[in-house]
């Protein structure tokens, strides 16, 4: 019970089930499959190489089928169309993602979870501001930051500062900063400050609602140490740092450690997005796009209705709204397949309900939703292309 680290996708634990910690309802569900399906005498599954199959693992089969995807079209002349257009993305995405997943490892190993905690606690509204600026650090996808938003809940955060980390952390992350400025070029930074404002928004209304009521309030309140100083203990941290070569190694490996779940998370979900928008750049026509998903306002809401039913993860979704933007030059749908999808996702919307409430998940999508798709639509009407 020491060992906080989920058994099935080595993320951060924060539910305690069956002896174990695991980040997710999801995971403890499947650890209970695999030990059912487990050989009396076997040990505990896990989803680290040499309990499960290598072939299981991300790190493993999206490099393979990537090789596989990238040549096939030398042998099967039909789909090199598909294989030229996933050579592109994989040239713009790859130095991006790795980057973001390095300082994601780098956020795990050096910013201990009780700054965040120690932010994010109280009804100011500077609380939000901190809410959307740590989502903006957190440098994870919408599945990872619901793990660590469901963590912040559980040791007494703000539910409106919940809901702002939430938002913020998928399309304002670091790592989504250097994918979008690399697929969309200064346009990334537009989506970026819009969907920051809108999270920052999001959390303002939130904190009026929950003065008068409408929402849950968070029954996992904590007493904050008031003499605590986040200056000071960073300074202590500081002084007492061991500059030698065995604690750099040490640093240096648990960096990789925070990088390994990390990329078991990601990799597969921006492989399948970089294969869905492979498919869709070298095989549908490209008058489809401008019939159906053009820079109106019924392609808008057609964007926005499609990724409702789009469960991927926010860096396995920026290469399918690239691909829509490409195609149709709308940068307002872009941005509501991006933006819409996060706050519609339905893991998320699930996961808010059975932890918060029924009625912090309704207020989200009457807040956040049509935020989204005024933006979308003034992007469009103001002919950002």
């Amino acid at each position: 019970m020491n060992d906080r680290r989920d058994p099935i996708c080595g993320m951060q634990g924060t539910l305690e089930r069956h002896g174990r910690w695991f980040c997710s309802k999801r995971c403890a569900a499947d650890f209970l499959k695999r030990r059912a399906s487990q050989p009396a005498g076997r040990a505990a599954p896990s989803c680290h190489p040499g309990t499960a199959s290598r072939l299981r693992d991300p790190w493993v089969w999206v490099p393979v089928s990537g090789l596989v995807l990238a040549t096939i079209g030398m042998r099967w002349p039909a789909v090199a169309r598909v294989s030229t257009v996933y050579l592109g993305y994989l040239r713009m995405v790859f130095i991006p993602l790795l980057l973001g997943l390095l300082l994601g490892g780098v956020i795990d190993q050096f910013i201990p979870r009780e700054y965040i905690v120690r932010l994010l606690s109280g009804s100011r509204k500077r609380v939000i501001g901190r809410a959307t600026l740590l989502g903006f650090l957190a440098s994870t996808c919408s599945h990872g930051c619901l793990a660590l938003t469901l963590e912040l809940y559980r040791k007494g955060a703000s539910v409106p500062a919940v809901i702002s980390f939430l938002l913020a952390s998928p399309w304002a992350s670091m790592s989504l900063t250097f994918m979008l400025v690399s697929l969309f070029h200064l346009k990334g930074l537009l989506i970026i400050v819009a969907a920051i404002g809108i999270a920052f928004v999001t959390g303002l209304v939130f904190q009026r609602l929950s003065a008068r009521g409408r929402i849950e309030s968070n029954p996992n309140t904590v007493t904050i140490e008031p003499d605590f100083s986040l200056r000071q203990d960073v300074a202590r941290r500081w002084r007492a740092y061991a500059w030698t070569p065995p604690q750099l190694r040490s640093d240096a490996a648990g960096v990789v450690r925070g990088m390994v779940p990390l990329g078991r998370m990601l990799l597969g979900w921006v492989q399948l997005g970089l294969v869905l928008s492979s498919i869709l750049g070298g095989l549908v026509p490209h008058e489809l796009f401008h019939r159906y998903l053009g820079p109106s306002p019924i392609g808008l809401l057609t964007t926005v209705l499609a990724v409702t039913v789009i469960e991927v993860c926010s860096e396995g979704s920026a290469p399918l709204a690239y691909e829509l933007y490409r195609q149709t030059g709308a940068l307002g749908n872009a941005f509501a397949f991006l933006m819409g999808g996060v706050v519609t996702d339905y893991t998320e919307l699930g996961a808010l309900w059975t932890t918060i409430g029924p009625r912090t998940v309704l207020w989200l999508l009457a807040v956040a939703l049509p935020m989204v798709v005024i933006v979308g639509l003034l992007l469009n009407a103001l002919g950002v292309h």
